[in-house]
């Protein structure tokens, strides 16, 4: 184990500090400065190595947290990077936009503040980038087999890795006009620069996986078409339908989903010429949703040069620590300030939007608001309570329904779940033999580390479908939740 008496010599949790806030909204660069060797080892080393590791539980990809935690004390970096990707095929995407359900399971959580899982394991994956312990593990043979992987965010690169290290042949298939998904163009850069995307596909070009960017399947090529051309399918496609607002005046102008505010905003910052670029800059700006979207659309507007920021929430604020209903080792829903929320702006709880108001030129000017009461169990707006927040700009983060299925559905006859998913086996497979579905478009809205784990599983699966065995681990089923009262 890692230091026998560190959880008891180091008790608090120590992170890498945020550059100052007056520097940091100058640019797009991550926020947090690069923490001190010494003060990381001694937070790998607070890990008791417990008799059962319940951080094993809280995270579906089944990382050795305690093994690797021990290495990173021990200054054994290369093991540690051995370990890690033993599990986790994209350390640095998960160490820098995972939630860490993994710490909140963490043992030493019960009366002290949990290891610091999540700094440690985006620290090994840098400190190995940095020395060139990443290096390709290309197939020893190829099987013949060919495997198209539809979508490239977490999910589907994942599972491309895994099938190509397999000794398949596996094409990569994006709409976009880059690899990566929603890593490429949903997340702001100031959470993950965009070279930590580009150094992995690096890797897996030279492990043999072909992408295909600009290519929408069902339009470009058609889903039937795709299904002849190879041998198997895997839709990894997310769950891209945002959840929409439909309340008086949705049509006014300054009405947008997150996703297209924060997709310019990251080609632009990419060097593309964005045309009619939605921007903040000298508005009135109002984030409708409190989860890390909205957080990402606060960050932006901050960089853009908002006048104000204002984040509305239906809901009541969480408490600061874990409620008495949601007991160790389950992931308590908390109240965070992130790194946006530090850089300014106002948040309010309990407050339901009713309206959107407009100007002459039917530009929204405004918001009208009241407080949410909850009857019957459902939220609506409290009668006599409204007042209006001044709005030039308004983006809507509340949420994905699923995934986009029109194409699916009418190509392939892929049927819809009650919840709006793709509908799967429990071994991935749809209706139609030899088409898998992964991640957010089989499962719905969730963590990159299920994108992640499903991915693997998924490849899995495939193998298996196309050579009658596997060696391919399968860390989660379709059927997995996270662990909840």
């Amino acid at each position: 184990m890692a230091d026998p008496k560190g959880f008891l010599k180091v008790q608090k949790r120590e992170l890498p500090q945020r550059r100052p806030v007056s520097v940091r909204l100058m640019d797009y660069k991550e926020v947090y400065e690069q923490q001190e060797s010494g003060e990381l080892r001694r937070q790998a080393g607070r890990c008791m190595d417990c008799g059962v590791p319940f951080c094993h539980q809280g995270c579906p990809l089944g990382n050795l947290i305690p093994e690797w935690n021990d290495l990173m004390w021990r200054g054994e970096g290369r093991q540690a990077i051995e370990r890690l990707h033993a599990t986790n095929n994209f350390p640095e995407f998960t160490g820098r936009l995972c939630p860490a359900p993994c710490e909140a399971s963490c043992v030493l959580g019960i009366n002290q503040p949990p290891v610091t899982i999540k700094q440690v394991e985006v620290s090994i994956i840098d400190q190995a980038f940095s020395n060139g312990w990443v290096t390709p593990h290309p197939p020893e043979r190829l099987t013949g087999k060919t495997v198209a992987v539809v979508g490239s965010g977490p999910a589907g690169l994942a599972a491309a890795q895994q099938l190509t290290r397999a000794g398949h042949t596996v094409a990569v298939y994006e709409r976009d006009d880059r690899i990566g998904g929603l890593l490429r163009y949903g997340i702001p850069d100031f959470k993950m620069e965009k070279k930590q995307i580009e150094q992995r596909l690096a890797q897996m070009q030279a492990e043999g996986t072909r992408f295909r960017a600009g290519v929408e399947i069902g339009r470009d090529i058609t889903w039937d078409d795709l299904r002849a051309r190879y041998d198997a399918v895997v839709v990894a496609t997310g769950a891209t339908v945002p959840r929409d607002l439909p309340i008086p005046g949705r049509d006014q102008s300054g009405v947008h989903f997150a996703m297209e505010y924060l997709v310019q905003q990251n080609k632009a910052g990419a060097g593309d010429s964005v045309g009619d670029q939605i921007s903040a800059e000298g508005k009135h700006v109002v984030v409708l949703g409190g989860g890390d979207t909205g957080a990402d659309c606060i960050g932006t507007a901050h960089r853009q040069g908002a006048l104000s920021v204002t984040n509305l929430a239906i809901g009541t604020q969480p408490p600061a620590e874990r409620p008495d209903s949601q007991p160790w080792p389950t992931q308590p829903t908390l109240f965070e300030v992130s790194s946006a929320h530090e850089e300014g702006g106002e948040r309010m709880f309990l407050a339901s939007t009713v309206e959107f108001l407009s100007n002459e030129v039917g530009e929204v000017r405004a918001i009208r608001v009241a407080e949410t009461e909850f009857i019957d169990g459902r939220r609506v707006p409290k009668s006599g309570t409204e007042r209006e927040i001044p709005a030039d700009l308004v983006l809507l983060a509340l949420g994905f329904t699923g995934p986009e299925s029109d194409a699916l559905e009418s190509q392939l006859g892929l049927p819809i779940d009650g919840r709006g998913n793709v509908q799967r086996d429990g071994s991935y497979e749809t209706s139609q033999p030899g088409v898998f579905v992964t991640g957010d478009a089989g499962r719905g809205q969730s963590l990159i580390v299920w994108a992640i784990a499903e991915g693997r599983a998924t490849a899995a699966a495939v193998d298996k479908y196309l050579e009658g065995a596997t060696s391919l681990p399968s860390p989660v089923k379709p059927t997995d939740r996270a662990l909840s009262l």
